[in-house]
């Protein structure tokens, strides 16, 4: 009988080294659901207040955008929202295993989404705007990340989103990421049709000579 508890104990004992094992191999195995949470979360604030405080030194419009065609970018804010209940309620199918080397890459992309974005803002300068209009004296930007890429604050904005849905892992989250490719490239669009008709001479040439999202590629 000895014996018999004596190696039970033993049996457990391992079961509960293993079972000790298992919270390393959900989250040990990860930076951890909440850290890894927290730091693109405050890639996203950072981005936001950078945004609101940028947004006091700009031009005035010289001609907006129509409430119609603002409605037109529905998706990024429900790729937002999307993103948001990927987080909140962490349920649901999962589209990719989460390990501590995906949750080091979303992390890394959308780190470097922001510091796109904000590089994009401040090349823009006073030119910048929410929406898509003409400002008082518009210049067409070429500086900075703008020399090789025409749209890069969209293209931040898509890396930010990126690295939201493989931290998630989701299939809902990565629903957020194509909600927001078809939203930015309406805007992308809307922006292309406004400036060609805004530059007829410079801004074709700059479009044949520069990509739209990603380098020599899109």
């Amino acid at each position: 009988m000895t014996s018999v508890l004596t190696k039970s104990r033993a049996g457990l004992g391992r079961a509960g080294s293993s079972s000790g094992h298992l919270p390393r191999e959900s989250h040990g195995d990860t930076i951890g659901p909440m850290a890894a949470g927290i730091v693109i979360l405050a890639c996203w604030v950072l981005l936001a207040l950078y945004w609101n405080i940028s947004a006091r030194s700009i031009k005035s419009a010289a001609e907006g955008q129509s409430f119609g065609a603002r409605l037109a970018r529905m998706p990024v804010w429900l790729g937002f929202v999307l993103f948001i209940a990927a987080w909140v309620h962490p349920l649901g199918i999962v589209a990719i295993r989460r390990t501590a080397f995906s949750d080091a890459i979303a992390i890394v992309i959308c780190a470097g989404g922001l510091f796109m974005a904000i590089w994009s803002r401040k090349a823009l300068g006073v030119e910048w705007s929410r929406d898509v209009e003409l400002k008082q004296g518009h210049k067409l930007v070429e500086r900075g990340p703008y020399s090789s890429i025409r749209h890069p604050i969209y293209t931040g904005h898509l890396l930010m989103g990126l690295g939201t849905a493989i931290g998630s892992g989701l299939l809902v989250a990565f629903a957020g990421l194509v909600l927001f490719v078809v939203g930015f490239w309406i805007k992308l669009n809307q922006e292309e049709h406004l400036l060609i008709r805004a530059f007829p001479d410079e801004y074709p040439a700059y479009k044949a000579r520069v990509k739209a999202l990603i380098p020599y590629v899109l």
